[in-house]
């Protein structure tokens, strides 16, 4: 039997006063977030930053995580280190996250 790579999109919806340090996002978040589920699965993260138009409202960014499996995204959010990733989001934002799963029909 083969496993199905299930793929997480975490988005960041807000307007011209939300704040978002993409540099910061880029360089810790990712990183940290590479560091603690890599070891339960995540196989690569991608960050993008869409155009939100003149108005300034819309996403503005999203994550595409990778994950080799459901059992891998199950063992990466049980894994006590989640908590850094999760209490690490304050760092670069004030928006929360949105996370929708996606997996290969």
């Amino acid at each position: 039997m083969t496993t199905k790579q299930t793929i997480l999109y975490v988005t960041y919806t807000g307007d011209a006063g939300s704040r978002f340090d993409r540099d910061y996002y880029l360089t810790k978040h990712m990183k940290l977030v590479q560091e603690v589920w890599g070891a339960t699965g995540l196989e690569s993260g991608t960050a993008f930053f869409p155009a939100t138009g003149s108005s300034g409202v819309g996403t503005i960014a999203i994550a595409e995580l990778k994950f080799r499996d459901q059992a891998a995204v199950e063992a990466s959010f049980a894994s006590p280190d989640t908590a850094r990733v999760m209490a690490d989001v304050k760092a670069y934002t004030d928006i929360t996250p949105q996370i929708v799963r996606a997996s290969p029909l």
